[in-house]
């Protein structure tokens, strides 16, 4: 059981800016469609929100296609948190700090030391080597979600410290010596097995790992989510808005309501969690705006 303590990755000012990015629209026009004067949405947009009313919030929430408690709760402060238990294996969170929050790698071990598998490897090799289980010995592989510093920075020391077998990475990420891994791609490795999920829209190559145990296939999964999906918000759509709103909306949609999201910033989630309070959560809905 993890009860977390990790800071949200986003507020109020990072949803509303994400949306935006979603939807195409200008802040003058999220102003006019939302009967909100733009001063506030400039205020809100740089972290001043204390004289958005539950009203206003109400109708920038209908103007982005959000979801209007989660946005309340943003707005409060106080987006809850799901208590992550259920796994069929240890999941180690290594977390580095990273702006205002933490850049995260994930080590998946089967409790007793010796092998695991290691999903991205945080920004910095000292704090790499810092935060590492000391029963954790041998490394089998090494997936990688995608190719910026904060989550590949410390590979060449992974490298150097583990000799893993194999380094995994998508297509196109420009990883040396990586091998990459398609859409629907499995990787049986360490008695887990590893399903490659493209999801393209943060970054032109992204790819989420869902994480099963061969023994046990039907016992609760694992998405290591890179920057696609956060508790409480997204990852930003700086290569594609419209594909990072589709992927996100396939994730939301497709995998099993107790899957445990494992995101590369902030704390741990759950699928169930997520689609009951995430402001985005009204991607997945055949309604939802540009969908």
């Amino acid at each position: 059981m993890v009860i977390e303590q990790a800071p949200l990755e986003d507020e109020l000012g990072d949803v509303l800016e994400k949306a935006l990015r979603l939807s195409g629209l200008s802040a003058d026009a999220l102003a006019e469609r939302a009967s909100v004067s733009i001063e506030q949405i400039r205020d809100a947009l740089d972290y001043r929100y204390d004289e958005l009313a539950p009203a206003a919030l109400d109708r920038l929430a209908a103007a982005l296609g959000l979801s209007r408690s989660g946005l309340r709760a943003h707005a409060a402060g106080r987006y809850p948190l799901p208590i992550i238990s259920g796994l069929p294996f240890c999941l180690h969170p290594l977390r580095s700090p990273h702006g205002l929050g933490t850049a995260n790698a994930y080590l998946v071990t089967d409790c007793h030391g010796g092998e695991g598998v290691l999903f991205d490897t945080g920004p910095s090799p000292v704090r790499l080597r810092r935060m590492w289980p000391a029963g954790v010995k041998r490394l089998a592989s090494v997936f990688l979600t995608h190719a910026e510093t904060e989550h590949v920075g410390a590979l060449g020391e992974v490298r150097r410290l583990f000799a893993p077998a194999s380094v995994f990475a998508p297509p196109g990420a420009g990883v040396p010596g990586a091998t990459g891994l398609a859409d629907g791609a499995r990787i049986e490795c360490a008695g887990y097995t590893i399903e490659t999920l493209a999801t393209p829209g943060h970054a032109e190559a992204h790819n989420a790992y869902l994480v099963r145990v061969a023994r046990a296939p039907q016992a609760t999964p694992l998405l290591i989510a890179g920057d696609l999906l956060f508790a409480g918000s997204i990852g930003g759509g700086y290569f594609c808005a419209r594909r990072q709103r589709e992927q996100v909306a396939r994730i939301l949609r497709d995998l099993p309501p107790a899957t445990v999201i494992a995101p590369g910033h902030g704390p741990l989630t759950t699928l169930e969690h997520e689609r009951a309070h995430n402001p985005f959560a009204t991607l997945a809905s055949p309604g939802a705006p540009g969908a």
